[in-house]
């Protein structure tokens, strides 16, 4: 099942209460299981140069089907996949970018990027769970 209009609005304004809550602009992208753009917001403020690693993050989890930071474990120099970061136009291996799931099932995508990593993964976070 794919993420619905009504559930990217949900997951948007989760995320941009949690943004809000924080006092970070950042932006918030979310992708249907097929990695195609549901929707978007650039928050005020927000850095234009954040919108394109928001996008990275979700397909990066989309393409793996886990966070992005989870993704970032295989990115490592040390890691056995090292050089993995430049296939699929780019990989981001760094938080904020994660499976939006719904009863326990995948149904979208979020990826956030404005402020600092461990704020872009909570306010990714508080989208990513609707049900």
């Amino acid at each position: 099942m794919d993420i619905t209009l009504n559930q990217s609005e949900k997951v948007l304004s989760l995320a941009k209460s949690k943004a809000r809550e924080i006092g970070i602009p950042v932006n918030i992208v979310i992708m249907d299981t097929g990695g195609h753009l549901k929707a978007l917001e650039r928050m005020d403020n927000a850095f234009i140069g954040s919108l394109d690693i928001a996008i990275q993050k979700a397909k990066t989890a989309m393409l793996f089907r886990m966070n992005s930071e989870q993704v970032g474990e295989f990115l490592k120099p040390e890691a056995a996949t090292y050089g993995l970061e430049n296939t699929n136009g780019g990989l981001v291996g760094f938080p904020g970018g994660m499976p939006i799931k719904l009863e326990g099932t995948i149904i979208g995508y979020i990826g956030v990027s404005g402020g600092a990593v461990p704020q872009d993964f909570s306010i990714a976070t508080a989208g990513s769970i609707i049900g």
